[in-house]
């Protein structure tokens, strides 16, 4: 029922009630003063209640506008906080009574409060995962206290700043998911470069971060700045040592090819380095044997390199020893001094030092052989004609020995032998003036032909002939001068039987012999007189002539051998002959007397 209606009800009311009351006036009989009065007072008290009535409907109506205005000023803010101007439409107030302008606007404003409290959470969320990451990416671990201490900023909620913070989270993500790509990327390079290199990846990358090699789900892995920076330098120096481990492997197992192929290795022992061999000659991008390239390889070839060194050493030693004995062979017999540069001392020290090619030393020796081959060769003629004048020296030092024998003509065994070798000697010795100064021509003929002295075992042959020949002239003359001594011997015995008759003195001629007996005639046709044994070689002294096999310097200064024809017994003893020729001289006085 409306306004209207209960107006109309009312005064149906009060019209009945009043009606009652002047019925009751009525039969009381008040009067009209009274009854107005009554009147009045009712009136009165009637507006009175609608005057209250009309207060605390103001009130309601004000307290109405109050919260109808808070809860759109609410609305408003929330609004403008989340930014969702289409959630809350305003409608005109001048037709929607104040409870249905209250009714409306609070399902709004709760509306807006749950937006907020999820818009709140959305922010707080997306900010953690913000920091959270940020962190990760930093030098920084401490992104979850952070995260628990963030303060979002209430007056704004909207969707655009929303939608920023998401799209930081994205791109957050996306680099925090390209970090750990990259940085597991690098971990496993490491991984394979470590396992190559024989080297401990735990060590490796725990020293980079820790929590490169944890397996547990405590910490997560660090895709720092640093991490990167220190995974990408590890792999730069494990590159490096990789780099630098194959162009040293590649250098041991080309000496080890080459010692391998010098020292005919049989393949047992190559084997072990097959796989070795195989990887090297791959690239580098291809070597990912593990522990290939460890130092525990590198070790043990290079072990290998020294044995097989060491071996080749001992090897070249024996082969230069063998050329070197083949060489002094060559010169002994051609009584050449070898070349001093390549003796076995300083040969041996040359390849224990590594200073020297030794395939430049081989070839060295072998120029040197073939030089002294040639040389040889070239002194061969000369070399047979020295051997011919040292066998001649030696029958005329036999013949003398022979010469001496007393007993040289007993019917003993042997004997005949004797005189045939005596006669042919006897002929060979009478020949060796000859051959010496045609050994002496040839010699000058070779010298001049080459422009260089021809040496004999280290001194100059022609300085041994030429004094050879002084001191055979020499002993020649002092033949000559005992045989005339002999002859003035045998006038003065001659004169002496005259003097005296052949009956002589005994005494005097047994006293003159022994006088004279300083030299005693061989026996033979040849007339030489020798002083001395047969020389060394034939068991007995010294023998009278230098040869070029010896002359270490009592004759010839250039000379070093052992063995000589001495000329120090060539000069038949200067002391005999001044006696001899005293006592000749004082005979022929005693004749003059």
């Amino acid at each position: 029922m409306g306004v209207g209606g209960g107006l109309g009800m009312e005064a149906t009311n009060c019209g009945a009630l009043l009606r009652e009351l002047q019925q009751i006036w009525a039969e009381v009989g008040e009067s009209e003063g009274e009854k107005n009065k009554v009147l009045s007072e009712i009136e009165r008290e009637c507006l009175q209640v609608y005057r209250r009535k009309v207060d605390d409907a103001n009130r309601t109506r004000v307290q109405l506008h109050q919260s109808v205005a808070t809860k759109e000023a609410e609305v408003a803010s929330l609004v403008a906080t989340l930014g969702e101007h289409k959630l809350y439409l305003k409608k005109d107030k001048s037709v929607v009574p104040l409870k249905e302008q209250l009714a409306a606007v609070v399902p709004v404003l709760e509306n807006l409060k749950g937006k907020k409290e999820e818009r709140l959470k959305q922010f707080s969320d997306i900010q953690s995962q913000i920091e959270k990451i940020r962190s990760e990416l930093s030098e920084y671990s401490d992104g979850d206290d952070k995260a628990n201490s963030l303060i979002v900023d209430e007056n704004d909620l909207s969707t655009r700043k929303l939608n920023n913070y998401q799209a930081q989270l994205h791109a957050l993500q996306k680099e925090k998911s390209d970090r750990l790509h990259k940085v597991l990327e690098y971990v496993n390079e490491v991984h394979c470069l470590c396992g190559v290199l024989g080297i401990d990846f735990g060590k490796t990358v725990n020293g980079i971060h820790p929590s490169l090699h944890q397996n547990g789900l405590e910490q997560s892995t660090n895709i720092s700045n640093s991490t990167l920076e220190g995974l990408a330098n590890t792999i730069s120096n494990l590159k490096a040592e990789q780099r630098s481990r194959i162009d040293k492997m590649r250098e041991t197992m080309e000496s080890l090819c080459k010692l391998w192929k010098l020292m005919d290795s049989p393949q047992e022992e190559r084997r072990q380095f097959n796989r070795v061999l195989s990887v090297l000659i791959s690239s580098e991008e291809e070597i990912l044997s593990p522990g290939v390239l460890s130092q525990e390889t590198i070790e043990k070839m290079g072990a290998e390199v020294e044995r097989l060194t060491k071996l080749k050493a001992r090897r070249l030693k024996e082969i230069f020893m063998k050329k070197r004995s083949e060489l002094e062979e060559i010169c002994r017999s051609a009584h050449i001094e070898p070349d001093a540069s390549t003796a076995p001392e300083q040969t041996n020290e040359m390849i224990d030092s590594g200073m020297i090619d030794t395939s430049e030393l081989l070839a060295k020796l072998e120029s040197q052989i073939l030089k002294a081959k040639e040389e040889s060769l070239s002194r061969k003629d000369i070399m047979d004609r020295i051997n011919k004048w040292i066998s001649a020296c030696d029958e005329e030092a036999w013949l003398e020995e022979y010469n001496q024998d007393s007993k040289r003509y007993s019917a003993g065994r042997g004997a005949h032998i004797n005189l045939r070798r005596a006669e042919k000697a006897r002929i060979l010795v009478t020949k060796i003036p000859a051959m010496v100064d045609n050994l002496i021509n040839r010699t000058f003929a070779w010298e001049n032909a080459r422009n260089k002295p021809f040496l004999y075992d280290g001194g100059r042959l022609i300085s041994v002939l030429e004094e050879y020949r002084l001191n055979r002239e020499q002993k020649e003359e002092e033949k000559r001068r005992y045989r005339d001594q002999k002859k003035l011997e045998s006038i003065l015995l001659k004169e002496k039987e005259a003097i005296f008759g052949s009956k002589g003195s005994p005494k005097r001629a047994v006293s003159l012999n022994r006088r004279t007996n300083g030299y005693r005639s061989s026996g033979t046709t040849s007339g030489l007189m020798t002083p001395n044994p047969r020389r060394s070689s034939l068991g007995g002294a010294t023998p009278e002539l230098l040869t070029p096999r010896s002359c270490s310097g009592h004759y010839n200064r250039y000379f070093s051998d052992s063995r000589r024809l001495s000329a120090t017994q060539l000069n038949f003893g200067d002391d005999s002959l001044s006696t001899f020729t005293s006592i000749s001289g004082q005979f022929i006085g005693l004749i003059a007397k």
